[in-house]
């Protein structure tokens, strides 16, 4: 079932648009009209469009941005997914009269703004502001950081606008514009350059929690481990600025033509809906893992490095994944099933094999995404693109918002863990659903049953 990305030049998950070049002395037609899910179809329309450009697929400048893309979500994405550790310290600690749901809404607001200013962030990108955007950001992020470090306990407000907002707006003007740049250079291998971006992430989330339990729990305490993050985070970022350079030219006018196209793309509007699913409960274990852990009674010690081992397992699920096929809709359904399993994870063998599988499944729901955004490209100068992860983004950034405080709501005080585990496997299960009905359809269109 190698469905919903782009590692082969055609692209076993299409989005139904077809391309179709007709040669003629100075320009290229291009097919780009939306089919119809159900028939299969495309309409007659088209427009005229440059000849698309050539791919290094690599090349030095190539491999130094995704060099430059894998530190970035490393700084980015590794932080959101070491939210586990702010969870767990500010539940038991420093924000102890606050509930499970109101302290998830710090990270669900930081991930949210990850995503949310991916729309903006990305236009910005187009019309050939990157530069101007990502210093921006790296600046926020960083003054955002060093102002957590000085919330003293039980400001629960100071901690969600230092840390929910200030971080998030940093990371939302990071993250996405450097996926779009990383794509600009390959495209049979974007799902593995892709993979390898992300993957940075995973790095960043078993470093991170490491780093941040130990000084938490020790003399320097919560202010100087969130500035020992801010200064690794500062020097990380400024390193990344200097590899990324965007290879194709500002594109001023062509968003509002593309984004008519693609609300009639009506197999690429279910993609997001699936998505949307997907990371409604994926990022759940993330965030309450290690709470799970400590409140079942495994040893303390051990479980400050759950999340650690999960982002260890993530690590090879981003990268493996891509390379060997194209598999978002068998991982999302090895990522529902293993949401269920972690009922019986309460010892520390239990725990230390849900995290490594779970890592390992959901890496390659989280990796495989971006590339399957690229799968629906119709036009082959690639200015569809951007705005394309852009309003995908921003429909998992409303996911991400609310899914862990969903789940944190039906924990209650009480610590019904039946609850937010059901909902979150339910969601995962329901994106899957949804990209296998697409697949089918895709499968069907072309009349074969192997992709």
């Amino acid at each position: 079932m190698d469905a919903l990305s782009s590692t082969n030049e055609k692209s076993s998950f299409e989005g139904g648009s077809s391309l179709e070049t007709k040669e003629s002395s100075q320009n290229v037609t291009v097919s780009t009209a939306a089919p119809d899910l159900e028939s299969g179809c495309n309409s007659p329309s088209s427009q005229e469009l440059t000849p698309a450009p050539e791919f290094s697929e690599g090349g030095l400048r190539g491999w130094l941005s995704v060099l430059g893309g894998a530190i970035m979500s490393f700084c980015t994405f590794g932080v959101v997914q070491s939210f586990g550790v702010y969870q767990d310290y500010y539940t038991r600690v420093s924000l102890s009269e606050k509930t499970a749901s109101e302290i998830s809404w710090i990270g669900s607001a930081q991930v949210f703004l990850l995503f949310a200013i991916g729309l903006p962030a990305g236009k910005l990108m187009e019309m050939g502001y990157y530069r101007h955007t990502t210093i921006a950001g790296t600046l926020i992020y960083s003054i955002s950081m060093f102002m957590l470090s000085l919330v003293q306990p039980h400001h629960y407000y100071q901690t969600f606008l230092a840390q929910g907002m200030g971080v998030g707006l940093g990371m939302g003007m990071l993250f996405l514009p450097t996926l779009t740049i990383t794509s600009h250079y390959f495209r049979k291998r974007r799902s593995l350059a892709m993979g390898v971006v992300v993957s940075g992430g995973s790095i960043g989330g078993c470093l991170y929690p490491v780093l941040l339990n130990n000084v938490f729990n020790s003399s320097a305490g919560y202010g100087w481990g969130i500035r020992a993050v801010g200064f690794i985070t500062l020097g990380l970022l400024i390193i990344a600025n200097v590899l990324l350079r965007p290879r194709l030219p500002p594109k001023r006018n062509s968003a509002q033509a593309s984004l008519r196209t693609i609300i009639k793309d009506v197999p690429f509007l279910f993609f997001m809906l699936g998505a949307f699913l997907l990371f409604l409960g994926v990022f759940v274990p993330f965030f309450y893992l290690q709470l799970y852990a400590v409140l079942h009674g495994v040893d303390v010690r051990f479980s400050k490095y759950a999340i650690t081992i999960m982002n260890a397992g993530s690590l090879l699920g981003r990268t493996l994944p891509n390379i060997v096929a194209d598999l978002l809709i068998i991982s999302s359904i090895f990522t529902g099933s293993l949401i269920f399993a972690m009922f019986g994870a309460t010892s520390l063998a239990g725990v230390a094999a849900f995290s490594v599988f779970y890592g390992f499944f959901s890496g390659g729901v989280v990796s495989l995404a971006a590339p399957a955004v690229g799968s629906f490209v119709t036009n082959p100068d690639l200015s569809d693109l951007g705005i394309r992860i852009g309003m995908t983004s921003f429909a998992l950034a409303f996911a991400l918002l609310t899914g862990n405080p969903i789940a944190g709501a039906l924990l209650t005080s009480e610590r019904h863990w039946q609850r937010p585990l059901t909902f979150a496997a339910i969601a995962v299960f329901a994106g899957a659903a949804c990209h296998l009905s697409v697949w089918k359809a895709s499968v069907a269109r072309r009349g074969k049953k192997t992709v």
